[in-house]
């Protein structure tokens, strides 16, 4: 889970995130890639420096920019703190991910003033009127500078920090506690984790036609996969191994002229001689292929006893699909 933390002045976004930290979350701090572009041209590190280069940034590569930064840093499997977030636009992007929330810590301005004061640093702000100049300045419209009002206001939780630590502590527990299982990224429908299968499957092709690609699945178990190409042994498609897909791509032939023999096998022909081949049997099982099959291929998938075909793309073979409908054989075409 990623969990950004937006808030004023001393509001607690620092403690937080400390919180968050002793609890084995990683932090990225969205001010420190600024530091970092600030050393390197020797700049001073203020308050004010940090606000023009970042502005700086925005302008330059997009008002996403540091949100991309920051995310190229996050490792699959991990917890992550989001600190120093100022642009809607860094919002936008991290809120397009499951993983990600958003939380507004506050409290009330003469608490934070006295925080602030307490803290006693040479540039803070030292009256309310002060406070309230400062906050103004990292609440611009500008699209590419610091817009800490439209951040505040896309925060899915706010977090109110007026008392002790030790309350706080206790807010961040629940906190976790009830977001940790909701915000796992979901995982991809039988169809989709299938039909993702088939996809990577159809990169072997070696036909010079568009690639495709099919798998035979039995109890959500692959029991066969297959991609179109010239048969074993025989010089590949795309290796000049077939005269006809030669002669289409020399301009010689048109789309759907077989005067010219065409040696290739078909994805689903592949995936069904595959499973004879290794003893599998092709009885009800579902069929995922990337294209809806030929008129040739919806005969090998009826009498290989194959009870529904899932595509993903219709074929322009309107022949197959009422062979399959005639046969009772289902047929699914993704959206």
């Amino acid at each position: 889970m990623i969990i950004g933390v937006t808030g004023d002045y001393a509001s607690g976004k620092d403690s937080v995130a400390d919180i968050l930290i002793e609890k084995g979350f990683f932090h990225v701090s969205f001010s420190n890639l600024i530091r970092e572009e600030l050393n390197k041209d020797k700049k001073q590190i203020t308050r004010d420096n940090l606000i023009k280069r970042g502005n700086e940034l925005r302008e330059k590569y997009g008002s996403k920019i540091l949100a991309r930064l920051s995310l190229e840093k996050v490792k699959e499997g991990e917890n992550f703190v989001f600190t120093s977030i100022r642009n809607s636009g860094e919002v936008e992007l991290l809120q397009s991910r499951e993983d990600f929330i958003l939380i507004n810590v506050t409290a009330p301005e003469k608490v934070r003033l006295q925080r602030i004061i307490s803290r006693n640093r040479e540039s803070d702000p030292k009256t309310i009127e002060d406070l309230r100049r400062k906050e103004n300045i990292e609440r611009s419209n500008d699209p590419n500078a610091q817009q800490l009002h439209k951040v505040a206001k896309m925060a899915k939780i706010v977090l109110v920090n007026d008392t002790t630590i030790d309350n706080l502590k206790i807010k961040v527990d629940k906190l976790i506690a009830d977001w940790i299982f909701k915000l796992q990224p979901s995982r991809p429908s039988w169809d989709q984790y299938f039909m993702g299968i088939a996809e990577t499957v159809k990169e072997r092709a070696n036909c010079m036609s568009p690639k495709k690609g099919a798998i035979l699945v039995r109890d959500k178990q692959i029991i066969s996969t297959g991609y179109c190409g010239s048969p074993k042994n025989i010089t590949h498609c795309n290796e000049n191994g077939c005269k006809r897909c030669k002669e289409r791509h020399l301009g010689n032939l048109k789309s759907g002229d077989y005067s010219v023999v065409c040696i290739c096998a078909h994805a689903e022909e592949n995936a069904i001689v595959q499973a004879a081949y290794n003893g599998a049997s092709t009885k009800r099982t579902t069929m995922y292929t990337t294209f809806t099959p030929c008129n040739v291929c919806a005969r090998m998938i009826i009498n290989a006893g194959i009870i529904e075909v899932v595509a993903k793309v219709q074929y322009p073979d309107n022949v197959g699909t009422k062979l399959l409908k005639e046969a009772g054989v289902k047929l699914r075409v993704l959206k």
